[in-house]
């Protein structure tokens, strides 16, 4: 095989129009080969002839898109010292761009012995591997654009591209469960009519199943497993795995761009498939150990695991800083995405034990003119001490907001207390972000999320039912702040169902309307139900995929209309926090709090335990708001009334100087969202009859009188 030097920059496998730069990043290695596959399966092995500060590299004439390879890692090999070179494993470029295959567990993949683990195991590991590939770097983006929708009309969708299409009865059956099905034109109308602005995707990194499920006849079907951090999942890919998933997902981003959707993706840079030091040797292990893992300081042979998953990658070693930041700028100059959030993000933050919400890679996010342009959220926690971090990112970053989500399940399902905290949620969360300078778009709220039931579950269900894991139910959340409303999973009582169905709109109306960004659930709209099971990470079958075919059409239109209420309204979306104080020409605050009686709720009445309606006023000519051309943004005002009570109230409509007459615009006895028949007026002084358990949303015209 012919050689030349080639380049350390960039760092990967890079296609020139004649030949391909290869280079990888090694600190211990001695000499790494570079190991090429013909389509038999044949392998060609060549050393890498120049390193440049611990970068190895070279130019191979000829080889282009298409072509499969790996590496070969020589040097020390000390497991009790974290060092872990073995050349007879193959190992997958840290740099891959696409992945071809999928590991086949086999003791050869392991630097050990099974039957003793401090037995060096030599076998080649090659014939178990998946494979680099090199891909081409040309695409038709067209006039392809980022919507740059604005955080405050941003709407989130959090779906699964595999779990999301693999059922809609508009794609075609060779694209369900690809790139391709969720960029066809069926989905994105589906998506377009509920009216969300950004699709967050679950892992679409590279990944594996991991040994212990593929014997349970299981699947990593989250794929929370990264082994790749630039390469498109290759199961994703309609059009085959040698780099056509990487087209295929430019194809998806830029059919998404056009109807307007934004790409945002779950990424998983904490920790790697490699798992402990009994994991696997397959990339990271084999280049440098010691520089891509935190390992524990006086017992290097074992890591520090803040995931729950055997590992933490090393965020204070700058060739590790390097890869994700090399990472992040990848997916948003060449893949075109919109944003990141950020899985277990505590762990980014590490620098020694505790969490460093100033450490590096959080001011390589901030100075960077790429990544620190869209949009990043965080799920501010890890399963390290000290690793609950929600309300401590930087200004730069929006969190998901797992206080809003505790607070409004408890709400609904009639926790006492509950009033004062769940006006805070509902408002934007300022006792978390205001004080470092963010806005309300700073709480990404949620209910629900993949981790955990879908909202259907959350009604029907007091328990968990993980028995399909295969862990006894041993595993996923056991308090998990449902109430089943009288009956455990299905049930024929048309009580309660009715009750599951409104508590389902009184949830998914509290999330529409606070301050703000909210995130849908996929299949929450519809009813998906996964039986019971909050912890569905292996389950790659009809527990987790979404069926189109039992979709609750009512919910469906009721969510839209939802939706669209937000969108047309900046009063239910604003910018800035509230201020209560006095303004604008009427005299009245941007936003009030009464009670059942019509009056502005006291300190007293906010302590009550037992007491569980309150009504928000929003005033629509106090928004704050302007355009993009500086106009003022005025709305309608809006009354909005929870009633988490079990027993109907009768609540009596403020003085007339908060309106006059209110015309009811959504009550979630409706199924659809829309009125069974004539709705009469509401006036100053009068009362609107709510039923237990409810959201009423009064709306009348905002007029300078």
């Amino acid at each position: 095989m012919d050689i030349w030097p080639g380049e350390p920059y960039r760092l990967g496998a890079h296609y020139d129009g004649s030949g391909t730069n290869f280079a990888v990043f090694s600190r211990l290695a001695d000499r790494i080969e570079l190991c090429l596959f013909d389509e038999s399966g044949e392998e060609e092995r060549v050393d890498l002839p120049e390193t440049s500060s611990h970068v190895f590299h070279g130019y191979v004439p000829g080889v282009g898109p298409g072509q499969r390879y790996g590496f070969r890692v020589h040097g020390p090999h000390d497991p009790a010292d974290g060092l872990r070179c073995q050349p007879s494993k193959l190992l997958l470029d840290p740099y891959a761009r696409a992945i071809d295959g999928t590991v086949q567990w086999n003791e050869a993949c392991f630097g050990y012995r099974f039957t003793d683990p401090d037995e060096v195991n030599d076998d080649d590991s090659a014939p178990y591997m998946p494979r680099s590939v090199v891909v081409s770097p040309f695409f038709d983006w067209d006039a392809d654009r980022p919507p740059r929708i604005p955080w405050s009309d941003t709407v989130i969708y959090e779906a699964h591209v595999k779990g999301s299409t693999m059922t809609h009865p508009g794609v075609p059956e060779e694209l369900r469960g690809t790139f391709g099905g969720l960029g066809h034109p069926a989905m994105i109308s589906t998506l377009k009519e509920l009216g969300v602005t950004a699709v967050e995707l679950m892992p679409v990194h590279e990944f594996i199943h991991d040994a212990h499920l593929v014997e349970q006849g299981l699947r990593n079907f989250w794929g929370y497993n990264t082994i790749g951090f630039f390469a498109p999942h290759h199961e994703y890919a309609a059009g085959g795995s040698s780099g056509d998933q990487v087209t295929e997902f430019k194809a998806m981003v830029k059919a998404l761009h056009d109807a307007g959707l934004e790409v945002i993706l779950d990424v998983v840079y904490n920790h790697t498939a490699e798992g402990n030091d009994r994991g696997p040797t397959l990339c990271f292990k084999g280049f440098d150990n010691p520089a891509y893992y935190r390992l524990v300081a006086d017992d290097r042979r074992h890591y520090f695991d803040y995931t729950g998953t055997g590992n933490s990658l090393n965020m204070r070693e700058p060739f590790v800083l390097q890869l994700v930041m090399d990472s992040l700028r990848y997916w948003v100059t060449e893949m075109h995405v919109d944003g990141f959030r950020f899985d277990l993000a505590s762990t980014l933050a590490r620098e020694l034990h505790e969490v460093d919400r100033l450490s590096a890679f959080f001011d390589l996010i901030q100075q960077d003119p790429v990544v620190s342009r869209v949009k990043l959220i965080a799920e501010p926690w890890d399963v390290g001490e000290g690793g609950y971090q929600v309300g401590n990112f930087p200004p730069l970053w929006s969190e998901w907001n797992g206080k809003y989500r505790d607070c409004v399940r408890d709400m609904w399902r009639g926790e006492p207390g509950m009033l004062a905290e769940f006006a805070n949620r509902l408002t934007g969360s300022s006792d978390l972000y205001q004080d470092d300078g963010r806005r309300p778009h700073a709480s990404i709220n949620f209910i629900t999320a993949h981790d955990g039931f879908t909202m259907n579950d959350l009604v029907s269900y007091d328990d968990k039912h993980n028995e399909a894991n295969g862990e006894d139910n041993r595993d996923g959340e056991s308090h998990n702040r449902s109430w089943n409303c009288g009956a455990e999973g299905p049930t024929d009582d048309p009580d309660v169902l009715a009750l599951r169905a409104r508590q389902v709109r009184n949830m998914l109306t509290t999330l529409l309307v606070s301050q703000g960004v909210p995130m849908v659930l996929a299949g929450d709209e519809i009813g998906r139900t996964q039986g019971g099971n909050n912890n569905a990470y292996c389950q790659d079958n009809d527990i987790s995929w979404t069926d189109w075919s039992t979709a609750d059409t009512e919910l469906q239109a009721f969510t839209s209309t939802l939706v669209r209420l937000r969108t047309d309204h900046p009063s239910l979306r604003r910018r800035a926090w509230f201020s209560a104080e006095i303004t604008g020409e009427r005299g009245l605050p941007d936003s009030a709090w009464f009670g059942w009686d019509g009056e502005e709720m006291t300190t007293e009445e906010w302590h009550d335990p037992d007491r569980r309606c309150v009504a928000l006023f929003l005033n629509g000519r106090a928004t704050a708001l302007r355009d993009r051309r500086g106009q003022r943004l005025l709305d309608d005002d809006f009354l909005i009334v929870f009633n988490a009570d079990p027993e109907p109230v009768e609540f009596r409509l403020p003085e007339e100087r908060w309106g006059k007459s209110w015309a009811i615009a959504l009550d979630t006895r409706w199924a659809t969202g829309s009125p069974p028949g004539p709705v009469d007026e509401a006036t100053a002084d009068g009362a609107v009859e709510l039923s237990g358990r409810c959201v009423v949303v009064l709306q009348r015209p905002s007029d300078p009188t």
